[in-house]
């Protein structure tokens, strides 16, 4: 078998995907209407938490019905509930954090 020397392949991948950048940068005044979209997403961010908090109180409530009658079956969905929309609304609150986080990272 012939080794093969990892230092000066992994020196050519930054090369490799500079080469590969076409050079667009994301500008905001290139699409018309623009503004309504972030309108529509703001929106729906509003939506998806108010549903994550109808989401919450439902899954709570089956969760201690669920342990008052003595249902396990109805308790872990109401806790699995209670966390996948705690899960969700932290997701949706962070979002444009993590879009601008992620956005911001250079390859090169």
């Amino acid at each position: 078998m012939k080794d093969i020397d990892v230092f000066r392949c992994s020196a050519l991948i930054p090369r490799f995907v500079i080469m590969q950048d076409p050079g667009v940068k994301p500008n905001s005044n290139g699409l018309p209407g623009l503004p309504e979209v972030r309108s529509l997403a703001g929106a729906t961010i509003t939506f998806a938490l108010v549903s994550c908090v109808a989401a919450l109180i439902i899954s709570a409530a089956a969760w201690a019905l669920g342990n008052i009658n003595g249902n396990p079956h109805v308790a872990g969905k109401g806790r699995i509930g209670v966390l996948a929309s705690l899960g969700a609304a932290i997701l949706i609150g962070s979002a444009n954090s993590l879009i601008r986080f992620f956005s911001g990272i250079i390859i090169g």
